[in-house]
């Protein structure tokens, strides 16, 4: 089948992300995040949308037991956003002549506000079809019905769609859903193209 369908992710892919950055930071303020994630569901909560951000920030406040201020946990939060570079979405808009282009994320109220607050909603838009937020959908990577609910909703066939990630738990999770896939050991730039020719070139 020919591949006429691209869905990437935006953390580590499109967005330059360092998730150590917010680990360190929550560490000056009193608490391991490793660990509250290991032994809470706060955050896959946070980012299915079952819970609001006031509930989340309350949550951590609390296990701070009120030490950090709630803007230095929203701070320490969205550490991890760096920078969106410029060519990476004119690689984009490139690519959108001949694919159609969707976003798949796992994230949450607090981050993507903060990356659109930064750099612009529309600059997402202006790329993407269609934007798949797990906050929104309620399904999150690496889940098999994550996948499937944006193939359905997109209208759009797995055999003739390539997802691109940086995790390889999420890579496995859109193969076993029929999705073909490209790791993104490295954010998005000229190797992505090439590993793209190969992969619609074995197609043919």
């Amino acid at each position: 089948m020919v591949i006429k369908n691209l869905i990437f992710d935006l953390g580590a892919v499109i967005l330059n992300l360092d998730q150590d950055k917010t680990l360190r930071a929550f560490k000056r303020l009193g608490s391991d995040l490793d660990e509250v994630h290991m032994t809470s569901s706060l955050f896959t909560e946070f980012e299915t949308g079952k819970i609001k951000a006031d509930y989340f920030i309350q949550s951590l406040f609390t296990l701070l037991k009120g030490e950090a201020s709630k803007e230095q946990i929203v701070a320490a939060w969205n550490a991890m956003l760096l920078d969106l570079p410029p060519h990476r979405i004119d690689m984009l808009k490139e690519l959108k002549k001949k694919y159609r282009l969707f976003l798949l994320s796992n994230t949450n109220t607090i981050h993507i506000e903060a990356v659109y607050g930064t750099h612009g909603k529309a600059v997402f838009e202006q790329v993407f079809e269609k934007i798949y937020l797990s906050h929104e959908i309620g399904l999150r990577k690496p889940k098999k019905e994550c996948y499937e609910y944006v193939l359905q909703d997109a209208n759009i066939l797995g055999a003739e769609t390539i997802f691109i990630d940086d995790n390889k738990g999420n890579i496995r999770g859109a193969e076993e859903a029929g999705i073909q896939t490209i790791w993104a050991k490295e954010p998005l730039d000229k190797w992505f193209l090439a590993e793209l020719k190969s992969v619609v070139v074995g197609q043919k």
